[in-house]
């Protein structure tokens, strides 16, 4: 079977995804992933990635997030890629998978602890790091697995 290759020569990953990122069979029905070239402003990837959330999507919500991290200005970047490790972490958690999902969830908190006195773009960094550490103490806790994970990316005002 040849692989799925964009313009440049680049091999995309055709295969169909459950709702956590799980590659499934080829041929089957998939849960739509997003496109390669996803182009956000910082206002609607976080919109888009709260949606993500809410629906239970967190593979589809870091994918989101990474796609900003990547086009992001430096001062930036280490934001955006620690808000994807958030939503890999809470990846693994929907996988059943305690020591990537605590592993995850304790470098993303990590890595947002720098932009926690002044959030851009109104990320509830405090909170969202309080989130990751919570949820990173109880991976252990089998019943995680299927519980309800809210986590809120913008303050509340």
């Amino acid at each position: 079977m040849t692989r799925d290759r964009d313009a440049q020569g680049r091999a995309r990953n055709a295969r169909p995804r459950d709702a956590y990122g799980r590659p499934l069979p080829h041929g089957a029905p998939g849960v739509p992933t997003m496109p390669d070239d996803l182009s956000l402003t910082p206002a609607e990837a976080l919109a888009e990635a709260q949606r993500l959330l809410d629906a239970d999507r967190p593979f589809h919500a870091h994918e989101v997030l990474e796609a900003v991290w990547k086009s992001s200005p430096e001062p930036e970047r280490e934001l955006w890629r620690g808000l994807a490790q958030v939503a890999v972490g809470l990846t693994h958690v929907r996988r059943g998978n305690p020591r990537g999902a605590r592993a995850l969830l304790t470098r993303a908190a990590a890595r947002l602890e720098p932009y926690a006195d002044s959030p851009p773009h109104d990320i509830d960094v405090p909170g969202v790091i309080r989130a990751a550490r919570s949820l990173a103490a109880r991976t252990d806790d089998p019943g995680l697995a299927k519980a309800p994970l809210p986590l809120s990316l913008r303050r509340r005002t």
